[in-house]
């Protein structure tokens, strides 16, 4: 049994049980009630699944406003003449049964009258579709709202998916123009940069297909990339990444941090002529991480057009917390004379939105 179904199955039996308690009152117990609601359930099921399952994806889907006004309307009359069918044939003389069970002596005036009198009497015939379509359509109402909830869910899933992919070239992009400065120095070290930069496309191109990712994992690349800008540099930058803390099992979404690393380097290196420097503090405690990276600032920066390519970096990361961490993550972004600071400080258990490649429940 699939979790759509069983979900189906447990929100008709509550249905059930509902009005098996609130009819229960008026009857001689609450088996005849059971009895007579569960009369009623198969034209109930067949009203909500056609409904839900048919008209909505046929007109609704299609933008088919008028046919579905129709077809909603032929099914709400036919569901209340099919509902009092049931009472007058079914469900009423059960019911008289077993009153008269407990008291002979009882009389029920709604049976007064021949079939046709019974079917067409107007206030047995307003409750009957007052009836027959209260219940279905807090049924329709719920599945208008898993619907819209699945929609966002798609549209976020969506706007996540275009954000990674944001990451990828743009940090791939800035990685060889570091592998082409070297190149052209001839440096000794561009091997160990082209292996450095293997074992960064291996976990973006493998491992980040997922929504999560060991943070271990996801620190160890931002170290490798550290280590490849470290060469580029050599002795022109003050470096420090100290990481505080224990990683144990705690996951974390995919290169949520490196863009913050990337544009620290360009504006706290490549615009800096001397005394370039980044500091890097990442805490870790009761899954609580805050990453703190502070880099040195050119003295003036107004005119430089890079200024805006790296707001791309920061940006991308603003709207992925949004969307995965709403309400569990601070980011802090202050730029100072001297100094851009940016501070993170994640929860990394209140991660609020479903996986980003997770199989929406169809049902």
């Amino acid at each position: 049994m699939n979790k759509s179904t069983l979900h189906h199955i447990i929100f008709w039996s509550v249905v059930t049980l509902i009005l098996t308690i609130f009819y229960g009152a008026g009857l001689p117990d609450y088996g005849t009630a059971f009895l007579v609601i569960m009369m009623f359930q198969p034209l109930q099921w067949a009203y909500f699944y056609t409904v839900a399952y048919w008209a909505i994806p046929r007109f609704l889907y299609r933008k088919k406003y008028v046919q579905l006004a129709l077809v909603l309307t032929a099914c709400a009359l036919t569901a209340g003449f099919l509902f009092r069918l049931i009472e007058i044939t079914l469900a009423d003389p059960y019911i008289m049964q077993q009153m008269l069970k407990k008291n002979p002596a009882f009389t029920w005036h709604k049976l007064n009258g021949t079939f046709l009198q019974q079917l067409l009497k107007p206030i047995y015939l307003i409750n009957a579709f007052e009836q027959s379509n209260m219940v279905i359509w807090v049924a329709i109402s719920l599945k208008f709202i898993k619907m819209w909830f699945e929609k966002k869910q798609l549209s976020t899933q969506a706007e996540l998916s275009a954000l990674k992919s944001q990451i990828h070239p743009h940090f791939l992009f800035n990685t060889l123009n570091n592998l082409y400065a070297l190149t052209l120095q001839q440096s000794p070290q561009s091997p160990t940069i082209v292996l450095g930069l293997s074992d960064i496309l291996r976990y973006m191109l493998y491992e980040c297909g997922t929504d999560q990712v060991l943070l271990k994992r996801d620190v160890e690349i931002m170290m490798r990339y550290v280590e490849l800008e470290k060469l580029r540099y050599e002795d022109r930058l003050d470096l420090n990444f100290s990481i505080i803390g224990e990683m144990n099992g705690q996951k974390i979404p995919p290169l949520l941090m490196l863009p913050l690393i990337e544009n620290a380097f360009k504006h706290g290196t490549s615009e800096t002529v001397e005394d370039a420097w980044i500091n890097m503090d990442l805490h870790l405690k009761n899954n609580r991480l805050k990453f703190k990276i502070s880099n040195s600032k050119p003295a003036s920066t107004s005119a430089n057009s890079n200024k805006e390519v790296g707001r791309i970096g920061l940006n991308n990361v603003q709207k992925r917390l949004e969307l995965l961490f709403p309400y569990a993550h601070q980011l802090q972004i202050f730029e100072e004379e001297e100094m851009f600071v940016v501070i993170l400080d994640l929860d990394l258990k209140q991660n609020l939105i479903p996986h980003e490649n997770k199989n929406l429940d169809r049902g």
